[in-house]
């Protein structure tokens, strides 16, 4: 038995369920109250930096139970930044913003009231309780350093990075947060993408502006969290600040389920990193040994967004990693090793016309199978481009959804948008995951899941005791009837960009869950037999 268990019904849903519909989504943004749109700081695009846009991260900052949104932007820099700088700063400047849900479907901007606007160019954002103090804290990553908002617990943020040791220079983007030591603090690793120089001018003009390989690659960084609100760099200790890459997307996930969480490093133009927890405070490299370093033809590529999901319910951790042209869905064969796939999945026949950003995989009807969603946008140009959803078939298989998913996605009167960021959650509390985009320059989208006849499901909201507070690594597997999952809950993955926290499954036909086991980084193993379906527990280790 349980000696902490915490169960909040948040929407129960009809015992009896209609054949799945197909996957469909509908634009909330106007009702919902988000009125964001992404600056990159000048007239047009003149820069890689410029160019590589900005992510989005759900969290619930204020423990009310439900997701809550924060989105990044650039901003105009300082003189000699912009090759195309704006002849009118506006007023006020381009800032991240923090939303509010509202728990009624709709959002109030508090980022003025919350003291995170900043200051930054930002990339990325990523949450997790890095002090263990029930409150998730937030990290953004930007053009020159990093930002860590520690949240007081009362509505309001203050920047601590400085306090917390978190000195990140160069141009910081993909991150994430694990447990690799398993010490009940969660560590930070942080991607940096190139030595940008913005006086670097030599270029063809049919480029547009100089590329990725323009610049010197980078290192990542690694920081240790000391579990007293401070954080050491560990790279060089660790093995990770001996590689050079041009960092896009960064993740971290256990793999191989040693127990131990491992670092994926999607890289522009450069081979990719996997990162394997050597259970002793190192890393080691091992993506060409693992056949995740490259391309389906042995070529670099410009990776974009990392996923590690188990998408055919084996138990094995495979890997999904959207792409400028392919993209490239990794089975994984047991062990160390993988298995590129994606031709024989259907899917890079499909998507090789599009630039690929924002990604994951979620399953949006509910029936027990994780599905991808894709966002797309021009590479070098504002080009739109739209976007794309494959619903998963089983065994292996996947079907492009997208001409079924809802007017957003019409190939003729649909929108097209410069995607770049997108995050993942069911920010209303009725089961179906829903999709928030972060288009480059533009107006943000927020689309609701409207599946019709979705399958059951449950969610998992863990709260660690031994473990870091917010369970960050731990092991979550689903019995119901024929089918057993298995999900971990990650913090940080797809492009620049962090899902809803609480581990989501689709349960099909079934309204009761056999059993419901929790493996903790910490080693303690809860079951729950005959757990109804239709809500969001909280689970709180022993």
């Amino acid at each position: 038995m349980l000696t902490r268990l915490l169960i909040s019904v948040l929407f129960l849903a009809a015992a009896e369920q209609p054949v799945p519909g197909p996957i469909r989504f509908e634009d909330a943004t106007q009702r919902a109250g988000i009125a964001f749109t992404h600056s990159f700081g000048a007239q047009q695009l003149g820069s890689l930096l410029e160019s590589t846009g900005a992510g989005a991260v759900w969290f619930d900052y204020n423990n009310d139970g439900y997701q809550d949104l924060y989105v990044v932007s650039g901003r105009p820099l300082g003189e000699g930044m912009h090759p195309y700088p704006l002849r009118k700063a506006p007023d006020p400047l381009p800032h991240n913003h923090l939303y509010r849900n509202n728990r009624n479907g709709t959002f109030t901007d508090v980022t003025a009231s919350a003291g995170v606007a900043s200051d930054l160019y930002s990339m990325a954002a990523v949450a997790a309780d890095y002090d263990n103090d029930g409150n998730e804290d937030l990290l953004v990553t930007g053009y020159g350093r990093v930002i860590l908002y520690r949240n007081k617990g009362d509505g309001t943020f203050e920047d601590v990075t400085a306090k917390a040791g978190l000195n990140i220079p160069g141009w910081s983007i993909g991150a994430a947060w694990l447990d690799y030591d398993r010490d009940g603090c969660v560590d930070l690793v942080v991607g940096r993408y190139v030595k940008f120089d913005p006086q670097y001018r030599a270029y063809y003009p049919a480029d547009n502006y100089p590329g990725p390989l323009d610049y010197p690659a980078e290192t990542n960084v690694l920081m240790h969290n000391n579990c007293d609100g401070t954080f050491s760099d560990v790279s060089a200790k660790a093995g990770i600040a001996g590689f050079k890459g041009r960092a896009m997307g960064v993740t971290a996930a256990d793999f191989d389920r040693d127990g131990y969480p491992d670092i994926y490093v999607a890289n522009d133009k450069s081979a990719n990193f996997l990162f394997h927890n050597e259970r002793n405070g190192t890393f080691k490299e091992m993506a060409t040994q693992a056949s995740v370093a490259f391309g389906q033809n042995g070529e670099n590529t410009s990776a974009m967004g990392p996923v590690f999901a188990d998408f055919f319910n084996d138990g094995k951790v495979g890997l999904w990693v959207s792409d400028s042209r392919y993209n490239r869905l990794y089975r994984n064969q047991g062990g160390t090793m993988f298995d590129d796939i994606t031709e024989r999945a259907g899917i890079s026949q499909l998507n090789a016309q599009y630039v690929s950003w924002g990604t994951s995989a979620q399953d949006f009807d509910n029936d027990g199978l994780l599905d991808i969603f894709i966002v797309h946008g021009g590479l070098l140009h504002m080009v739109p481009q739209e976007h794309a959803v494959f619903r998963n078939l089983g065994k292996g298989k996947f079907a492009d959804a997208s001409a079924t998913a809802g007017p957003f996605f019409d190939a003729k009167t649909g929108v097209k948008s410069v995607g770049r960021g997108a995050a993942f959650a069911d920010y209303d509390n009725d089961g179906k995951m829903d999709v928030f985009i972060v288009n480059l320059g533009g107006p943000a989208v927020l689309l609701r899941n409207t599946t019709a006849g979705a399958g059951h499901w449950i969610g998992v909201h863990l709260v660690g005791r031994k473990s870091n507070r917010d369970g960050i690594g731990a092991q979550v597997e689903v019995v119901a009837g024929q089918m057993r999952q298995q999900r971990e809950r990650i913090a940080g993955s797809g492009y620049l960009s962090q899902d809803d926290g609480r581990v989501h499954f689709g349960l099909g036909s079934a309204t009761t869950i056999d059993s419901l086991t929790v493996t903790w980084p910490s080693g303690t193993v809860q079951t729950l037999n005959k757990v109804p379906a239709d809500r969001v527990i909280t689970i709180e280790e022993k």
